[in-house]
């Protein structure tokens, strides 16, 4: 059993940065993948990115690819998000999920065995 705790959201005026957290807790967190993940009002969740158990491979969708920067710190088991240049598009509720495997489900969404209850960042135009 995984636990995930999301924070770091809030408001932002566009063209700022927000960093969110997911802190992960369980014996065996630190064997799974992390993604972010995101569903604006009204529309489909979105994997983000993605981090593996090691931190040395990291998937990135193109929606945010040289904005948006996923670490993590195995000593503190939390997975961080930086997202630099925000815009309103990005307005939505942010979820961190944990996947014990590396595959096609970590882009598409469907192998996350965990989720948390998510964070919402709102973008002020």
């Amino acid at each position: 059993q995984v636990q995930l705790v999301e924070s770091g959201g809030g408001l932002v005026q566009s063209g700022g940065s927000l960093r969110l957290s997911c802190a992960a807790s369980g014996r065996t967190s630190s064997n799974y993948a992390i993604g972010w993940i995101r569903q604006p009002p009204g529309k489909e969740r979105d994997v983000l990115a993605a981090i593996n158990c090691r931190g040395d491979n990291r998937y990135y969708a193109d929606s945010v690819k040289g904005r948006f920067t996923i670490s993590r710190d195995n000593s503190k088991n939390t997975v961080y998000l930086q997202m630099n240049s925000l815009n309103p598009d990005d307005a939505a509720v942010y979820y961190c999920g944990a996947d014990r495997a590396w595959g096609h489900g970590i882009q598409s969404g469907d192998g996350y065995d965990y989720w948390g209850q998510g964070t919402k960042v709102v973008v002020s135009s």
